[in-house]
C-alpha cells in the first residue's frame, strides 16, 4: 500500500532500548504496509536515556541543592549512572561521588546493589569551574590582605606599632636566630609585647587545636579554626624579630598583635595555626 506522509519521520524516532539496540527506519510498520503500534515506553526525565524492554528504577539524584527525577535501567552499571548524571549536572564522572548505602561501585549493576524505585542518589563534587572560581576562605582572607599590606608603609613604621616598639626590645625577650627555621619549642613563647605594651605569651596546645595568648590578667583559648590569617613582618634595625597579628574577625580591630617574635618561630606559627602543619 501507499505510504502516508510523515511515517518514516515516526519510524526513525522510535526510542532506543536499554542496550543501546535499535531496529531500521521501517521497522514502525507491518509487512502490508500499515503502521504498527507499539506500545508507549519508558522515557527518562531530564531531557536522559531513552530506554525501552528493559525494566527501568525510578530515581531521585540530588547534587549540590538540586534534585533530578530519573528514571534508568535497572541493569545499567554504576559508571553508566555517572554518565547520566554528567548530563545532567555538567559534573565529570571523575569528580562525582555517588552515594547509596555507601560509595556506589562502577562496575555493578543497579539491580545488584539493589535499588529500588524512589531509591535516593546523593552526589557529592564540583564542577571544574567550581573549583576555578572559588578560594578557602583563609586563601581568600590572606589575598586580601597582601594587598592591605601593599597599598600602606611598613608596619613597624605607622603610628599604632610606634608607641610599643618604641619602648625596646623586652629584657626577658627569647632569644633569636636569624636565617634559621625551627620548630616550635615545647614551652611557651614568652618576654613579648602586646598593642597596649603588656607582656604576652603563646602557647600552642597542639592536642587540643588551640592557640592560648596569655596575659598578666587573663588567657584567651583561640580554636585554631577561628584564626583566619597571620600578618608578620621583620622589625626594622632588628630583623631578628618580628611583628605578628593574627586575625580574629573581618576586619582591622579584630587583629591581635604581638611584638618580638624571634624569627626562627615564625614560619612555624603560621604553618601550625593555618593548618599546614609541616613541623610536626
Amino acid at each position: 500500500g501507499a505510504e502516508e506522509p510523515g511515517m518514516e519521520a515516526e519510524a526513525q524516532e522510535l526510542p532506543l532500548g536499554c542496550g543501546g539496540g535499535g531496529g531500521s527506519p521501517a521497522a514502525g510498520r507491518s509487512p502490508e504496509g500499515e503502521e504498527r503500534r507499539e506500545p508507549p515506553q519508558a522515557s527518562v526525565s531530564n531531557g536522559g536515556d531513552e530506554d525501552s524492554g528493559r525494566e527501568l528504577v525510578e530515581l531521585k539524584v540530588i547534587w549540590n541543592k538540586n534534585k533530578y527525577d530519573v528514571k534508568f535501567c535497572l541493569d545499567s552499571t554504576g559508571a553508566e549512572l555517572k554518565q547520566k548524571i554528567h548530563s545532567l549536572t555538567g559534573l565529570p564522572p571523575a569528580m562525582q561521588k555517588v552515594m547509596f548505602k555507601g560509595l556506589l561501585p562502577e562496575e555493578k549493576t543497579l539491580r545488584e546493589i539493589k535499588v529500588t524505585n524512589g531509591a535516593k542518589i546523593m552526589v557529592v563534587g564540583s564542577t571544574i569551574n567550581d573549583v576555578l572560581a572559588v578560594n578557602t576562605p583563609k586563601d581568600a582572607a590572606q589575598q586580601e590582605v597582601k594587598a592591605e599590606e601593599n597599598k600602606k608603609e611598613p608596619l613597624c613604621r605607622q603610628k599604632q606599632h610606634r608607641k610599643v616598639l618604641d619602648k625596646g626590645k623586652p629584657d626577658d625577650v627569647m632569644p633569636s636566630v636569624k636565617g634559621v627555621q625551627e620548630r616550635l619549642p615545647t614551652v611557651p613563647l614568652s618576654g613579648m609585647y602586646n598593642k597596649s605594651g603588656g607582656k604576652v605569651r603563646l602557647t600552642f596546645k597542639l592536642e587540643q587545636d588551640q592557640l592560648w595568648i596569655g596575659t598578666k590578667e587573663r588567657t584567651e583559648k583561640l580554636p585554631m579554626g577561628s584564626i583566619k590569617n597571620v600578618v608578620s613582618e621583620p622589625i626594622e634595625g632588628h630583623e631578628d624579630y618580628h611583628m605578628m597579628a593574627f586575625q580574629l574577625g573581618p576586619t582591622e580591630a579584630s587583629y591581635y598583635w604581638v611584638y618580638w617574635v624571634p624569627t626562627q618561630y615564625v614560619d612555624a606559627i603560621k604553618d601550625t595555626v593555618l593548618g599546614k602543619w609541616q613541623y610536626f
